[in-house]
């Protein structure tokens, strides 16, 4: 197992707590950002490429992808180490759905989840020897910011 920081072992109710904390946190503000930010009939009328996936897997996967982000805030929170890098993700997280679909503005959109696809590569670098478990966590959120950055790309491109 990787090695944490010298930092003393919070109690158990206090790491329950922070991680709670966390999770609520990150799918509250996912899940109000996402809901003030409905694609609707704009993002309807766009054409998409071939690997757009389908509406209904969105919600889904964004809410696990965000228990994960949650887990691995509470363990910077708790014993350190790239959290700025968490912070900056989480930032561009939160900012390309308002820039993307509330100002319908894709091109814009790109430099936004361009920091975040790096934020996230860089963190899972920076943290894979000293805490490889939420450098494995963010492993499937750089699949899914990799597949919207494409998506993302392609709409630009194509409309």
């Amino acid at each position: 197992m990787a090695e944490m920081s010298e930092k003393p072992e919070p109690s158990r109710g206090v790491t329950i707590a922070v991680h709670a904390a966390f999770i609520v946190a990150v799918i509250g503000m996912g899940g109000w950002i996402g809901s003030s930010n409905i694609p609707g009939p704009w993002y309807v009328a766009l054409e998409k490429p071939w690997f757009t996936p389908p509406n209904w897997m969105f919600a889904p996967v964004w809410t696990v992808l965000y228990v994960l982000i949650g887990i691995v805030g509470a363990r910077k929170a708790l014993y350190g180490g790239a959290q700025g890098l968490w912070l900056l993700q989480m930032a561009a997280n939160f900012a390309w759905s308002p820039v993307f679909f509330g100002l319908q503005q894709p091109r814009w959109a790109l430099p936004i989840i361009g920091v975040m696809w790096l934020s996230i590569l860089a963190f899972i670098v920076v943290e894979w020897r000293r805490d490889r478990i939420s450098a494995l966590m963010f492993v499937p959120y750089l699949a899914w910011v990799s597949v919207a950055s494409a998506l993302n790309i392609a709409i630009v491109v194509l409309n």
